[in-house]
């Protein structure tokens, strides 16, 4: 028989509902729900909305006080109640106090974790000061669920690298553009507008020198561009991820339209750029001297410097950097957002892979989503790549 109750169970896909509304807005911090209950009634609920501002947990509280009776003291709101938290809450003073502390001075007596936190400095510290106090404390509902609302924070706490997502906009027959390069538009401005929040789940975005030669491209999120979000996210609110182009013989030109957003661009190169380059470029942009691999970014040393700072890192680039990230067993996840139209048998290919002899060679994928957008569809993939 399961330890959950059908109660039980309810309250942490509230709480899973909660986390993913931070899901634009909390990065580098995890996306966290919680939900406070008072026998079968809800008393308080929030998200983590913002890195620096206050936790899922402390929201919760602060409803439950806002939510009681004149005649009641507010500190004694959450007295008895149990909380339903997606992660573990936080054991250590940060940018804000330790979350498991405020359930302990809230009275709470039982919470409910669907994971705990990976964080070296969490990392069951919260649940065991919490059992110290007296509260119990059940973990597990719904774990996976909870994993994968952080995916990305999930893995960087645990191996010190980003969540890799491939994105590619391809035709029926896999190809992004006609063979004389003409690729506009291929897919719907549906799908054009998903690809915009696509991006702002994530922490950075790379692509490849010739990405930005060929198509001028800016990279950033473009709060017009949006859709629905945008009547809920405002413009001031939006994280521009850090735009990373992989530029390994120094080729950029600082004319290039990419420059003109004044956001965070990273320059990844495999030699020194000149000193009057370094001197001319805009002070948002960084540059970084990496190995080479076969004349190119050495990808592992790439996400290894990204995964200090970023949970998730989006590849919007060419065949060739795109296919090198699936090869080299770098990616987690492939988006295909596929149009309905054919582009011939030239046109150019969305993955430069190897020639694959064997079906044993290729890499494991498994559909974690479709949809359709417009007359396009949207397909996720979880990549388990076996490095060649």
């Amino acid at each position: 028989m399961s330890m959950w109750s059908t109660f039980d169970r309810q309250m942490m896909t509230r709480a899973l509902q909660l986390a993913r509304k931070g899901r634009y807005t909390t990065r580098p911090n995890p996306n966290v729900g919680c939900v406070l209950t008072l026998g079968q009634k809800v008393i308080g609920e929030g998200f983590h909305k913002k890195a620096g501002e206050p936790h899922a947990e402390v929201h919760a509280l602060e409803q439950a006080k806002s939510n009681i009776h004149s005649n009641t003291d507010p500190n004694e709101s959450a007295r008895g109640a149990t909380a339903y938290v997606t992660l573990e809450p936080c054991s250590h003073f940060g940018r804000t106090p330790p979350c498991a502390l405020a359930l302990i001075h809230a009275k709470v007596s039982r919470v409910v974790v669907a994971v705990q936190d990976p964080n070296p400095n969490v990392a069951g510290k919260g649940i065991a000061l919490l059992r110290e106090a007296g509260i119990h404390v059940d973990v597990g509902l719904y774990q996976n669920e909870a994993i994968a609302v952080n995916d990305g924070f999930m893995k960087r706490m645990e191996t010190g690298m980003p969540y890799v997502s491939v994105k590619v906009a391809a035709s029926i027959d896999g190809k992004t553009a006609l063979s004389n390069g003409i690729s506009k538009w291929i897919t719907a401005a549906a799908s054009r507008r998903d690809v915009q929040r696509l991006r702002l789940r994530h922490c950075a975005i790379v692509t490849g020198i010739n990405t930005v030669i060929e198509d001028d491209c800016s990279l950033n999120v473009r709060h017009n561009e949006l859709g629905e979000l945008s009547e809920s996210l405002a413009e001031t609110a939006i994280l521009q991820p850090l735009r990373v182009v992989l530029d390994s013989n120094c080729q950029i030109s600082l004319s290039a339209k990419l420059f003109l957003t004044k956001t965070p661009i990273l320059l990844v190169s495999t030699q020194p750029y000149s000193a009057e380059f370094i001197n001319s470029k805009p002070s948002h942009v960084e540059c970084l001297l990496l190995p080479s691999l076969n004349g190119r970014v050495d990808l592992k040393s790439l996400f290894k410097h990204l995964g200090k700072d970023c949970n998730s890192v989006l590849i919007e680039a060419g065949a060739t950097l795109a296919g090198a990230v699936i090869e080299q067993a770098l990616a987690d996840e492939l988006w295909l957002y596929q149009a309905p139209i054919l582009l011939g048998s030239q046109g150019r290919s969305c993955l430069t892979l190897p020639d694959y002899l064997q079906m044993s060679q290729t890499p494991e994928i498994t559909l974690l989503d479709e949809r359709k957008i417009g007359e396009d569809r949207c397909f996720r993939f979880k990549l388990t790549s076996k490095k060649l």
